[in-house]
């Protein structure tokens, strides 16, 4: 073993470190979906925001919803 080696540079490959926040993100993309396919299209944009929200690996609380839907 090299004792002079730096430790690895390491980085999450997303934001979504549980199943719960998979779960969420699930959630979104099933809500837009399903609001695509019965042509709700303008519903579907904002569902379609909180998911790229939660997969860029941020958060979700209560100050960031105006945030996430852009009013």
């Amino acid at each position: 073993m090299l004792s002079n080696q730096r430790a690895a540079k390491t980085h999450k490959a997303s934001g979504m470190d549980n199943g719960a926040d998979m779960q969420i993100y699930q959630f979104f993309k099933q809500a837009r979906m399903a609001l695509e396919e019965s042509g709700n299209e303008d519903a579907a944009f904002y569902f379609e925001q909180c998911e790229d929200w939660i997969r860029s690996g941020k958060s979700l609380n209560s100050k960031s919803a105006a945030h996430i839907l852009g009013v």
